[in-house]
Order: C-alpha cells, then structure tokens, then sequence
C-alpha cells in the first residue's frame, strides 16, 4: 500500500491528467481546462475567481508564454498554493492539519 505522501503525488499528477487536453494538447491546461480544474478541485481558493484575476494568474504561471500551463508550470503553482497553507497553518498550531 502507498505511504499518504505517494498517493499525494499521485494525485497531483492525475488532477493534472484528468484537466489537460480535454481541448488541444493533452499535456498542457488551456484557459478553460485550467479553471474548470480550479473550480472542481480547489473550490475554497476559487469561489471568488473572476476572469481578470484567472487571467492573471494564467500569466503568471505561463512561463514561456505559449498561452497554456504545462505540468512543470502547474506543480509550481502548487508548490506556492502549499507554501501559503503551510504560512497560514504555521500562525495557528492548534489548526494544523496532522497526520493519524
């Protein structure tokens, strides 16, 4: 049986998979797939997405400007989402998610 740690990582790369090449290239999010992917799977960090700010972030994850989020692109926008939680957890233990 997977250790919870693979079974994340696992995850992460069959959200990706799940998302990408629904329209044009199987290995990449388009606009569209990135925020049906936004609003299916983080819905608590996208209720208040409009597009302006969707297309901010499509911007800012595009880092070689070819107008889709590939997967390197998409696990840095993880790694900064888990970032964040990490912050926001760390200034108040006694919410830390803990491991059974």
């Amino acid at each position: 049986m997977a250790c919870p740690l693979e079974q994340a990582l696992a995850v992460v790369v069959a959200t990706f998979h799940k998302y990408s090449g629904n329209e044009g290239d199987k290995y990449k999010l388009n606009k569209a797939e990135l925020k049906e992917l936004l609003t299916k799977e983080l819905p608590s960090f996208s209720k208040q997405t409009s597009e302006e700010s969707l297309q901010k972030l499509m911007s800012s994850l595009d880092c070689n400007s070819d107008s889709e989020v590939d997967f390197q692109e998409y696990v840095t926008f993880l790694a900064c989402m888990a970032m964040m939680c990490n912050d926001f957890f760390q200034d108040l233990p006694d919410k830390m998610p803990r491991r059974k």
